[in-house]
């Protein structure tokens, strides 16, 4: 394995390209003519009537002459004035989109600042993926977005290619705390209330935006050169300290394993209610009440969540059909992390897993698995032993070489399946062509790598 990385390596974040297709997984989320650069969003949330104003302040560019565009937003959520270049624009809604005329068509190249105020009460928007966006606790609101739940709580260009700096100022009741993606810049309060003010420089994905507000304490974990915080209900706080008590060290693996953490802050938070799963958002991720019982039982998803930080959050799918670049490697993390924690080595869990998928054939290949099986346990399974056998392949010299440089070449954008074949490419003199068609592109499963 590699020795630790140079903590010192900047980059500048950089957008992932000028403009992008409709994702043939999720056709009626993305809209077209037009790249945002930046969002600006000014929320106020009340938490218990569940009631949430906003103003979005979108800044964007034409690649193609616009006399009318569209943003994804939600149908429960009500538009009360659109503004382009700071003319009043005709707007209307349809079937999840907001469809706007400007005053004068905007030429190609034209800049535009599209500003609009919306509100009403959100919630999930219910799809294949059960129900995904701004959803109330008992005591709070959490947004789980991924794959397209952020215009259930803000007007976006929802396609995860559409990555986009954001400012995030989200003002609630002041017994809670508010926790937004990025760093925060400003904290002021008034009669009541309390304003939160995040800034969040790196692109991020929409389905990465996230806003957690809860009656949370925040604190700082000490032992780790990345700034790590827990925020946490008090009455957790002895069992985070237990359940979470590797987490420095997970970091410090996976920055010698994977590069330089990608931002600059990772916050562990723990809502008061149970989740099903937890998740990931850019820089922070979300754990229930159920992950944090005062046992080591969910260090898997512990190190998995923190793992999407690099594969996943800098690093992002520029299609959903690549989702196993996501979660294979998000799953792998788990295995390492076993191995150097002490557990069942890489190897063993690959061959664990290997014997279940062998057990459950499934009929689509890991590269394109559809739209209503890609968050399936055995893409997440598979997408791991697929690393395994390239590992295997390779060898652990150049393997994690190739992990090094996959997130430093494309830290901050999109990539594909074919941009991770070519750059392995490069790590071997042989040919890898058997290995992308029996791991990525025949459904059936074959048989388990060994070492070369």
């Amino acid at each position: 394995m590699p020795s630790k990385a140079d903590k010192n390596v900047s980059h500048t974040p950089t957008l992932s390209g000028t403009s992008h297709e409709l994702d043939p997984y999720m056709p009626d989320h993305g809209n077209l003519g037009y790249r945002i650069s930046r969002y600006d969003l000014d929320l106020n949330y009340r938490v218990s009537p569940n009631r949430l104003r906003g103003t979005a302040t979108i800044t964007a560019t034409s690649y193609q002459q616009l006399q009318r565009f569209t943003l994804d937003l939600a149908g429960h959520l009500q538009v009360h004035r659109v503004s382009v270049n700071g003319r009043a624009a005709r707007y209307s809604r349809r079937a999840g989109k907001l469809a706007i005329t400007p005053a004068a068509p905007v030429p190609p190249g034209g800049a535009m600042t599209v500003v609009i105020g919306y509100g009403g009460t959100p919630k999930p928007i219910r799809g294949l993926w059960g129900e995904v966006g701004w959803d109330e606790l008992e005591n709070g609101s959490l947004c789980a977005s991924q794959p397209n739940g952020a215009p259930s709580w803000f007007p976006c260009d929802d396609h995860p290619e559409a990555k986009a700096p954001f400012q995030i100022s989200i003002t609630t009741d002041s017994p809670y705390y508010a926790l937004a993606n990025g760093t925060l810049i400003e904290k002021k309060r008034s009669a009541g209330t309390t304003t939160w003010v995040y800034e969040q420089v790196e692109p991020m994905a929409t389905y990465l935006a996230s806003i957690q507000i809860g009656q949370y304490e925040h604190r700082a974990m000490p032992g780790s050169d990345v700034p790590i915080y827990a925020l946490t209900p008090r009455r957790l706080n002895t069992d985070f300290d237990e359940s979470f008590r590797h987490q420095t060290a997970m970091m410090e693996v996976f920055t010698e394993l994977y590069g330089p953490y990608p931002f600059a802050h990772y916050t562990a938070v723990v809502v008061d209610d149970d989740l099903e799963i937890p998740l990931e958002a850019q820089g922070f991720s979300v754990f229930g009440a159920n992950h944090c019982d005062g046992t080591l039982t969910s260090e898997r998803l512990i190190a998995h969540e923190l793992a999407h930080q690099w594969f996943g959050n800098s690093v992002t799918v520029a299609r959903w059909r690549d989702i196993w670049l996501n979660e294979g490697f998000a799953c792998y993390s788990e295995w390492l992390w076993s191995q150097r924690s002490g557990g069942r080595s890489a190897d063993e869990w690959a061959r664990h897993y290997y014997a279940k998928l062998a057990a459950h054939p499934v009929k689509v290949p890991l590269g394109d698995p559809g739209p209503k099986e890609m968050f399936d346990d055995w893409v997440y399974k598979r997408g791991a032993v697929t690393l395994h056998a390239l590992r295997l392949r390779l060898g652990d010299g150049p393997f994690f070489a190739l992990l090094q440089r996959w997130t430093d070449k494309y830290r901050y954008r999109c990539v594909t399946t074919e941009d991770f074949i070519a750059l392995a490419s490069t790590y071997t003199s042989e040919s890898l062509n058997d290995l992308w068609r029996d791991w990525l592109f025949t459904p059936e499963l074959p048989p388990f790598p060994v070492l070369r």
